[in-house]
């Protein structure tokens, strides 16, 4: 391995992830604008990955966020505790009635069938998480105190306003002065980062913060657009599957950043919201390896692909795989997860070693 991780028996946590978590309103087969109905699940870029490390592969892991005290934040809080990530760091808003200083978010999202792509639409305007600001944590208490072994936050969170940006990397200075591996997920959002300065400041803030992380995740949008990466190959006149191009931006992400102990990226190719072809790359230790490329994978629900496969990559260092196991565990599992609805993860590790293996879809009796 190419880096070190804390023993288990030295912490109280596996991992730790820092976020917003928001209430899911899915229209099932239908769409946002014509339902009458909603399903509802919780999610985010970052739980998502520490749910998942939880409930599929058995670690121990908890969430720093902060959620309205009301009903809609109990509700949150409700089907966060079937997912079984601790708590305990959760910071809880008083509610002044009506929202106006804090409130939960909401995101809308559908699935998308075949030539209909799938869509969401955020309601996530002064979220209570959105608030965080440095000083807000006790980072000392959960680094220090109670020891993680390895720490995730994300794009999507650190573009939620200055003050989440701060807190990211508030939040990395006190996990590397503990010895804690950091992960960081850059999954750009360009609607997130429109009305606070585009892709300019998308770029300013995601370099700051790529000069504490560990191990940098992200597809091609996501370090062209939120790293300023010009890697040439990349673009849309060229197979966005083939690995070679995504070696070179690999590439170019370790010379721009020699902190980068690891660097992984999904491969997708969206023929239809329904059929994708999937594959993944890990660079580590001066090498890459590769997961094999699953062609014409039938999709689900695609949200939270990427978090399962983040969350897999995570288990295999913490179990001290080999980095050709990592990666096949995070695209294994961000396969599985596009099979069932939701943002988080209903896979076992029994169900993603499986699909490792190659075995096929008979019926389990």
């Amino acid at each position: 391995m190419a880096f070190n991780i804390k023993p288990r028996e030295q912490c109280m946590w596996d991992a730790a992830a820092l976020g917003e978590i928001m209430l899911r309103l899915d229209p099932g087969d239908g769409r946002i604008r014509t339902t009458r109905t909603f399903q509802v699940w919780e999610g985010g870029g970052e739980y998502n990955v520490a749910r998942g490390l939880r409930r599929c592969f058995g670690q121990r892991t908890t969430v720093v966020t902060a959620i309205v005290d009301n009903e809609i934040g109990r509700l949150l809080e409700d089907l966060m505790l079937q997912g079984g990530v601790d708590l305990s760091h959760v910071k809880w808003i008083p509610f002044d009635g009506i929202g106006r200083a804090a409130r939960v978010g909401l995101n809308f999202t559908e699935k998308g069938f075949g030539v209909r792509a799938a869509v969401g639409c955020s309601d996530r305007a002064y979220s209570a998480a959105s608030q965080l600001k440095p000083g807000d944590v006790d980072w000392k208490k959960l680094f220090v105190e109670e020891g993680v072994r390895w720490f995730h936050c994300g794009g999507i969170f650190a573009a939620l306003s200055a003050t989440t940006a701060d807190t990211v990397i508030e939040a990395m200075e006190a996990a590397k002065a503990a010895g804690t591996v950091i992960s960081y997920d850059l999954n750009f959002r360009p609607s997130l980062w429109k009305s606070q300065g585009g892709t300019a400041r998308a770029v300013e803030v995601n370099r700051k913060i790529a000069s504490l992380v560990d191990v940098m995740i992200g597809n091609e949008e996501d370090f062209t657009a939120a790293l300023g990466f010009q890697v040439p190959g990349l673009d849309e006149h060229i197979s966005k599957l083939d690995p070679a191009n995504f070696k070179k931006m690999i590439a170019e992400a370790v010379r721009m950043y020699p902190n980068f102990q690891a660097v992984a990226t999904t491969l997708r190719n969206a023929k239809t919201a329904s059929v994708n072809d999937w594959g993944a790359i890990l660079w580590t230790g001066g090498q890459f390896y590769e997961a094999p490329l699953r062609e014409n994978l039938e999709i689900y629900d695609r949200v939270g692909g990427g978090d399962s496969f983040a969350s897999g990559l995570a288990y295999g260092f913490l179990a001290g795989k080999t980095p050709q196991q990592a990666v096949e565990y995070g695209a294994a599992h961000g396969a599985m997860a596009m099979t069932t609805p939701g943002d988080t993860s209903m896979a076992s590790l029994k169900e993603v070693e499986s699909v490792m293996k190659g075995k096929g879809a008979r019926v389990v009796r």
